[in-house]
């Protein structure tokens, strides 16, 4: 099946059974990371050390986890796949122990946050893979964000930091990532860029929501 043709519950079944490669484990195994490193100094710039945080798409816990080493206790996450949170136990057990965690999809789940519920709603490698059909998705976060959505996505490494006139591509003939302007996005939902901070793979944005 070509990427343009994969419809959102098929998007959603993949990663709900992802193994191997791009799985919970897989991430583990990686821990923390540039991106991690990036996300720190963001979170100590920007962000009071009692917020409430939650991470869309936080997998097996690498990114929270150093969050939580970093005095941040009040976290939430939703992965689509169960075993991110049976790895979570194994590798970060004082973030299983202390944080709140929803297995679903952000679709499904976010929707039924109050308003203003975080301060901060964060994702990385996350929202690329959001299906064109729910990028209403978007407007949620924002809605249940009192403050910033930060947003650690692949726009490709050349100078513009984008793909265009490439909407999808197929990553290892495996899965689709959805090329978006993330400022453009976000702008469009009352949302103004803080930061942009590009990295080898991922550019860091933060927006502050109104």
């Amino acid at each position: 099946m070509e990427p343009e043709e994969l419809e959102p519950d098929d998007n959603h079944r993949f990663w709900a059974n992802r193994d191997e490669e791009f799985s919970p484990s897989y991430y583990a195994d990686i821990g923390r990371n540039e991106v991690t490193e990036t996300l720190a100094s963001v979170f100590d710039h920007y962000v009071a050390s009692d917020a409430a945080i939650l991470e869309v798409g936080c997998s097996s816990g690498r990114h929270l986890a150093a969050l939580l080493e970093q005095g941040y206790e009040n976290l939430t996450g939703i992965d689509i796949n169960d075993e991110s949170f049976d790895v979570m136990e194994d590798h970060y057990p004082r973030l299983a122990e202390t944080g709140t965690f929803h297995t679903g999809a952000i679709e499904d789940i976010v929707p039924e946050f109050e308003a203003d519920a975080f301060d901060v709603v964060y994702s990385v490698e996350t929202l690329q893979h959001v299906h064109p059909d729910n990028k209403w998705v978007f407007e949620e976060l924002a809605r249940v964000s009192s403050d910033l959505v930060v947003t650690a996505e692949n726009e490709g490494n050349g100078p513009t930091r984008g793909r265009e006139g490439k909407e999808v591509s197929c990553v290892h003939d495996d899965f689709p990532l959805y090329h978006r302007n993330w400022k453009d996005e976000f702008a469009e939902l009352d949302a103004a860029q803080l930061l942009c901070e590009p990295g080898k793979r991922d550019t860091v944005r933060v927006f502050r929501v109104f």
